[in-house]
């Protein structure tokens, strides 16, 4: 390099393995339905499928979606980062493995949620002759293609991580550990059979009335989770680091997203919506339907690990005026209680706002 020289980066090797897929690439601040995003049939995955490279991720991680044709199969694959998939449509079965010998299989249908281990085979069958099964698959696949810049590597390392993935013919049917986190619970688990329907807990520190479960799955550094609102309520805004995958599981609604400063956008959502919110945005999630709304958060940050990759959601449930990164009801500008109660009354509702804010008291 020589002194004083500037140099351009162009060279981005997970994008330019995108390019190649030759399928659909969507790129948006979201999608308003998953299951009728176009897809192609995709060489690589002996299926069909779209990459879904929204602006909030930021090459932290990215998503796909997966479409198996009745009474498929994908080709048996192994990868050096890690996934979870979420159901869409369809049911069917999954077999996961290091060795041969040891293969351990599970069944799927519509809301299940699961992650193979890092590095482990797998191939997923679509047990429907009639019609086509599709997921949604949130990766960490970015960081690790621009940390190696290497393809082979990334398919083709031949390393089980034994650490990860004991091959016990429960690993994806024993029921996990519950446990405590700060005010949170957890699950850790490597198998959801139902997100749409999954207990959840109490939690107020994030809007009026809210429950939430978190949710560690197969040692990943990625974590998730599920909250949902009450009918007539909306959440706290906050903000925190790039690439998590906010998926719509139940209810309808929208959201805001606004960089500080600037006048927030809105995001109408029903079932089957995802919207990633970019780094630091300010986010908020309003439920403006007639039953409880809940959605899946996929990103990065494990409660359980230190963090491989930075992602800044220390002090999403303390206020931006004690140093965190939440605004709380107070403080909020007031058209934001305004836009919601008129979008409540379209609907012939609400808002329960200040009787659950009460209760919560």
């Amino acid at each position: 390099m020589i002194k004083g020289q500037k140099i351009e980066l162009k060279f981005n090797s997970y994008r330019n393995w995108v390019e190649a897929q030759n399928i659909p690439v969507i790129k948006e601040y979201y999608i308003q339905d998953l299951k009728t995003v176009p897809v192609a049939d995709w060489a690589f995955k002996g299926a069909k499928g779209a990459i879904l490279n929204l602006i909030g991720t930021q090459d932290s991680n990215d998503a796909y979606i997966l479409e198996i044709p009745p009474g498929g199969s994908i080709r048996p694959q192994r990868c050096m980062f890690e996934e979870f998939y979420l159901v869409l449509d369809g049911n069917g079965s999954s077999t996961v493995w290091n060795n041969d010998n040891k293969k351990v299989s599970f069944e799927w249908s519509e809301g299940s949620l699961f992650s193979p281990p890092l590095n482990t085979w797998r191939q997923h069958f679509n047990a429907r002759g009639d019609k086509p099964a599709r997921f949604l698959v949130v990766t960490s696949a970015p960081i690790m293609f621009n940390l190696f810049r290497n393809e082979k590597f990334v398919f083709e390392t031949n390393f089980n991580f034994n650490d990860r993935f004991d091959e016990e013919p429960d690993a994806f049917s024993s029921t996990g550990v519950t446990y405590p986190v700060g005010a949170t619970t957890v699950w850790d688990t490597n198998f959801v059979p139902d997100v749409r329907n999954l207990g959840l807990h109490r939690r107020n520190n994030r809007g009026a009335g809210g429950s939430f479960i978190g949710l560690e799955m197969s040692e990943n550094q990625m974590t998730a989770h599920i909250s949902e609102m009450p009918v007539g309520t909306y959440k706290k805004a906050h903000r925190h680091g790039a690439g998590a995958h906010v998926v719509i599981i139940g209810g309808e609604g929208y959201s805001l997203m606004w960089p500080a400063g600037e006048k927030p956008k809105v995001f109408p959502w029903k079932y089957g919506s995802v919207v990633v919110p970019p780094d630091m945005w300010f986010h908020q999630h309003f439920n403006t339907g007639a039953e409880p709304a809940r959605y899946l958060a996929i990103r990065w940050g494990a409660r359980k690990f230190v963090r491989a990759v930075g992602f800044a959601d220390g002090g999403t449930d303390v206020s931006i005026k004690d140093g965190g990164h939440q605004i709380e009801y107070a403080d909020e500008d007031p058209m934001i209680r305004q836009m919601f109660e008129e979008a409540l009354a379209r609907n012939g509702l609400k808002s329960k706002m200040d009787e659950v804010l009460k209760l919560a008291s």
